[in-house]
This record gives structure tokens, sequence and C-alpha cells, in this order.
């Protein structure tokens, strides 16, 4: 492995491709400590730090790591890459049930380019009114909680910290493109990674201060449970990368076709059917809904609706069971969304292809759907564990949910997820100049 990332240094292409994405992370990374104009940096940061000790700060902590730390900060990049996010996610959930985007995505690349370009106008459409709601919350919590937050309360205020998060967003949404074309990786998972990545330092610094090597009295928790700790974390990222690169294989064998003189199919190949088609997405919808009782609490004065959302926090049994059914449900429902077997036996059919054993067409369909039933009732299961993970870990080990939370969730599976797909990008660069990769099965010698 160390061989192969030397390697990569040594074509001048990658070597360019890897420090210009480096380059670009490095910018965003400085824009997530830029402050917004207006803010009183001292309040915001007491006021956060309230926010983190009540149920709401569920909601919060999710914000602010996918930006990076900088919602915490109030600074340019506050909204991070989420409204990018999120119209990718309704986009591609339009593509599937309205006929004139299934147009459009069948279309190649040209149809692509026009889907990509209304996911941009949607993202600055959501940042303005995101960053709306969020220049009347700070101003609201700023009352209320008797800090002086904002200096200057007011339209004023608002329409700046509009054009202020609203423009950070377009940037980073600019930067991950740029990332894509002229790096390495996919550009906006590659942002989203670097922000998760920035919490390891204060997780470290919070551990350290748990483990206190040179002050035991003040130690809170003992050498073997950090020993237990690391077993653990080494045994889920290898849980998690093979789920994620976990796939049922179909046979597919094509008919041999005689076209003049010249002979056609005949040959066996395979669809590949993944365990996990939803990936962080199902348990990104999960979070969104579950959390969204304990949101609008405030706002109702119901007693039973007030009583139904303390049961909704992270550590009833209440909040695990209905969490872990939302992952499931989600999980079946994007599969549903994404993945039509009825679309892949006409193609099949079309092609002269069938699975052997099984009728071409509708049978063929209906074959598949079974198999992906099966199959996906297994990775949903395991992506309701690995979400509720951390929340057992924090709960058994006493440590602190930042710390826990590089254990499972949607942190830990994005960096794996990415860092996969990274890999397998400077592999393929590797293998096509007949370097070896990062694995040692390949058949292809290194250089001499």
């Amino acid at each position: 492995m160390i061989a192969a990332l030397l390697n990569s240094f040594k074509i001048p292409e990658l070597k360019k491709r890897i420090l210009v994405a480096l380059a670009l992370l490095a910018v965003y990374r400085v824009g997530c400590y830029i402050p917004t104009p207006g803010i009183d940096g001292a309040a915001l940061g007491e006021l956060f730090r309230r926010i983190s000790a009540t149920e709401g700060g569920a909601l919060f902590g999710i914000m602010n790591m996918f930006s990076g730390g900088a919602m915490s900060r109030m600074t340019i990049f506050a909204l991070g890459i989420m409204p990018y996010i999120s119209c990718s996610i309704i986009m591609q959930l339009l593509t599937a049930v309205v006929p004139a985007f299934e147009k459009l995505a069948k279309e190649g690349k040209a149809g692509h380019q026009k889907i990509n370009q209304y996911t941009r106008y949607g993202t600055v459409v959501l940042s303005l009114i995101q960053s709306y709601f969020i220049a009347l919350w700070v101003e609201s919590l700023g009352r209320s909680e008797g800090l002086g937050i904002v200096m200057l309360p007011g339209w004023g205020f608002r329409i700046l910290t509009m054009l202020t998060l609203s423009t950070g967003t377009i940037f980073i949404m600019w930067l991950g493109e740029q990332i894509q074309e002229r790096g390495i990786g996919n550009g906006i998972s590659l942002v989203i990674t670097a922000g998760i990545i920035s919490r390891i330092p204060s997780a470290g610094y919070q551990l350290w201060v748990l483990f206190s090597p040179y002050s035991p009295s003040k130690r809170t928790l003992e050498p073997y449970v950090f020993l237990v700790m690391a077993v653990l974390l080494v045994g889920v990222v290898l849980a998690v990368t093979m789920v994620i690169q976990a796939q049922r294989r179909i046979p597919v064998q094509y008919a041999r076709r005689v076209v003049g003189r010249k002979v056609y199919g005949g040959q066996s190949t395979y669809i590949p059917l993944k365990i996990d088609q939803s990936g962080v997405i199902a348990i990104i919808f999960a979070q969104s809904i579950i959390l969204f009782p304990a949101t609008i609490a405030s706002f109702i004065p119901s007693q039973a609706f007030q009583n139904f959302a303390h049961s909704l926090v992270r550590g009833h049994w209440v909040y695990t069971m209905v969490y872990s059914l939302l992952i499931i449900f989600f999980c079946y429902f994007y599969t549903a969304i994404v993945f039509n077997p009825l679309d892949i036996s006409e193609n099949m059919k079309k092609y002269g292809g069938f699975v052997p054993g099984i009728r071409p067409g509708k049978p063929t369909a209906e074959y598949l759907d079974y198999v992906m039933t099966r199959i996906t009732l297994a990775g949903a299961m395991f992506m309701a564990f690995v979400a509720i993970f951390p929340d057992v870990i924090m709960a058994w080990l006493k440590i602190p949910y930042l710390v826990a939370s590089f254990f499972g969730g949607t942190g830990l599976l994005i960096i794996v997820g990415v860092m996969l797909d990274t890999i397998k990008q400077i592999e393929s660069q590797l293998l096509m100049r007949n370097y070896e990769g990062f694995l040692k099965s390949t058949k292809l010698k290194g250089r001499r």
C-alpha cells in the first residue's frame, strides 16, 4: 500500500490531480473559519454550548457535522453543502417518479447536464430560504437567552446573512466541481469527508482528557477501555467496508446470434446487486424524520406532544426502536426508487440476455425483485446497527458523543465510502500506467 502511494506521486498527471484536490480542500477549511459579519463570536459560542446540552443539540450536531464545524462558529460556510445534497436527493427522487425528468435522465450526458443545472438552481433557492431562517433563529435565540449575538438585528442583518451563507454554499459547490474535474475523487463527497475528519483532533483531545495519562487522579477512563475502543473501531471499519462493497452477482447468459458472417453474443456476465443500495441516504432521511418532533416541540404547547418529543431523544429506548425502523423503511424505499427490475429485465430481453433457469421478461423481473428484497433486509439491518452503535458505545463506555460518533453513524459511513471510491480511482490510474495498485492480488507488475 505504501509503495502504491509513492507510485501515485511518480506519475505527473496523477500527482497534479492529488495536489489540486488537497489545495482546494485546504481552501474549504480556511473558509470554515471566516466569520459571518454582524455576529459576536463569544456570545455565539456560549449559545451553542447551551444548545449542545439540550435535546435540540442532536439536530444542531448533524448540521454542524456536515458543515465541518462551520455552523458552530457561524462562518461564511455555515450552511455547508447540505442544500446541494438535499437538492440532489430531491432531483434523484423526481427522476424516478416524474416522466419529464426520467426522459432527461435517459438522454445521456446532455440530460444529466440539464438535471445538474436544475440541481444548482434548486441549491441557490434552498440556500436563501435556509439562511433566512438561520438568521431569524440566531436573532430569536440571542434575545431569549439574553445574549447579544447579533450586533444590529433587523432586515439588514438578515439580508446580509442570506447573501453571505448562500454565496458560501455556492462557492463550496464550485469547489466540489473543480475537485471532480481537475482533482481526484468525488468532489462533493471529499468536501463532506474533510469536514468530518476535521473533528478528529477535538475528539482526540477529549479522549486524552478522559484518559489523563499524567494525572491518574483525574482519570475517568481506564487503559483497558482505550484498548477495547481501538479493537471496536477496527472491527466496525472492517465491517462497514465489507458491507459497502458486498454484492450479490446474478449470472446472465447472452444467446448467440449470427448476423451475416459474424457471431454476436454467447458470453456470460453478471448483474451486481449491492446489498446496501441506499448507503448513508437512509440514515439521513431517518434522522430528519425522528428529529422533527423535537424541533417543533417548542411551538406546540400540548403536554402529550411534549412527552412524545421527549421520548424521541438520543438514549431513550423509543428513540432507538423508532430510529432503527425508520432506517430499515428508508432503505427499502430508496431501493424501490432507484432499482427497477422490470427495466433491467426488458433490457436483457432486448439484447438476448437471460438468467439461467429463469424465463425472460416478467419472471426475470420477479426474480430480481425477490433477490433484492432479501439482500436489502440484511443491508438495512446492518445500517440500523451501525447508526445506533455510537449511542451504545457512549452509554457503555461513558464517553462523549463526539468520540463515540466515529464508531458508526453517518460520519463513519461517509468516510469509509468516500475513501474506498477515491482509492479505486487512484488505483485505476496506476493500473493504466502499469503500476501495482493497492491490492497485492493484481497481476500487473511495477516498472523497474
